[in-house]
């Protein structure tokens, strides 16, 4: 089969990445294989291929996410999967991924799509529309709570938080560069901050009548959680981290104002022997693409491209030239 591969620890960086010919697995244990029909593309991605992975064996698979057609069951699949099944999921980074005309995906991991969504829907919305899900059903303590802030609200986890968080009620402010305000719109947010001519926190502050917001999704950097913390969030908030950076609460006063600082690692259940985790990630995934078959929920594709054009995608995501998601059509 063909794939992108990165060949060695010293060939990193995805302007390395190879398309080559390397042998297709084969399905064993609680292992499926999958025909790919679609991937995401997502900033995880050329992250990973810059920096590696200590777990890594070469020549190693990029990619986190599929939509495909199931080919093959190892015998100690779960039942419910059968060949001819369409399906989708997010991979495990430590393994081989999922930018190959097959990938592996563990059992657990795989959802069901529904007849009326595309594979391209299907695997736009799994690593960010999974995240924000994961923020917002998951972590976030929406009791009591009307007031939410997605920073970068046009990336692939801040388009879907905005719709999500829509449904469940909250007034939405977002945060993005001038050239995504009329994206975000189409989104469903109710107030826009550029964050590049105004300031955030005092647009935070006069729209909530100095009050603060009640919940932060925050995916930008440390630095902004820390004003997050300080300055934007009311009494009884919290702050939903995204970011990879270790995070020093030791100087902060949380108790004051009884904040509450929670950390996102979607794909880390995988790497942890919690089987009820594991299994929530195609609980997930299966209700986000449920969600657009009916039409609750926009995968806000912006952009769809070939196979051979995979590495240009992921450069154009790395220098923010895409707005909406991009995927890659395999057939």
């Amino acid at each position: 089969m063909k794939a992108y591969i990165i060949s060695g620890p010293q060939n990193l960086g995805a302007d390395n990445l190879k398309l080559m010919d390397i042998p297709t697995p084969n399905a064993t244990d609680d292992l499926v294989l999958v025909q790919t029909e679609a991937v995401g593309l997502n900033p995880v991605d050329y992250k990973l291929a810059d920096d590696g992975n200590q777990n890594w064996h070469y020549p190693h698979v990029l990619g986190v996410d599929v939509a495909g057609i199931i080919v093959a069951c190892g015998k100690n699949a779960k039942t419910s999967l059968r060949v001819g099944d369409r399906v989708c999921g997010h991979a495990n980074l430590e393994e081989n991924g999922t930018f190959g005309e097959y990938v592996l995906m563990h059992d657990y991991s795989l959802a069901l799509i529904p007849e009326t969504v595309t594979f391209e829907q299907a695997a736009s919305i799994l690593c960010g529309g999974m995240s924000a899900f994961q923020a917002l059903y998951r972590k976030a303590n929406l009791t009591g709570k009307s007031t939410i802030l997605i920073h970068g609200g046009a990336g692939g986890v801040g388009s879907v938080a905005i719709q999500l968080a829509k449904r469940l009620g909250l007034t939405v402010i977002t945060t993005v560069s001038s050239k995504k305000i009329e994206f975000v719109k189409m989104a469903g947010a109710d107030h826009i901050i550029d964050y590049q001519t105004e300031n955030v926190t005092e647009h935070v502050l006069k729209l909530t009548n100095g009050q603060g917001v009640d919940i932060s999704i925050n995916s930008i950097s440390n630095e902004e959680i820390m004003q997050d913390i300080l300055n934007r969030l009311a009494y009884n908030g919290q702050v939903i981290s995204l970011t990879n950076s270790p995070f020093n609460v030791n100087m902060l006063d949380l108790a004051e104002k009884g904040l509450t600082i929670s950390a996102l690692n979607l794909g880390g259940a995988h790497r942890f022997h919690t089987l009820s985790e594991k299994a929530d990630l195609a609980t997930m995934a299966q209700e986000l693409v449920q969600m657009i078959a009916n039409n609750e929920l926009d995968p806000m594709i912006g952009k769809i491209i070939s196979f051979d054009n995979l590495v240009d995608g992921l450069s154009a995501l790395k220098a923010s030239q895409v707005t909406g998601k991009i995927v890659v059509k395999l057939s």
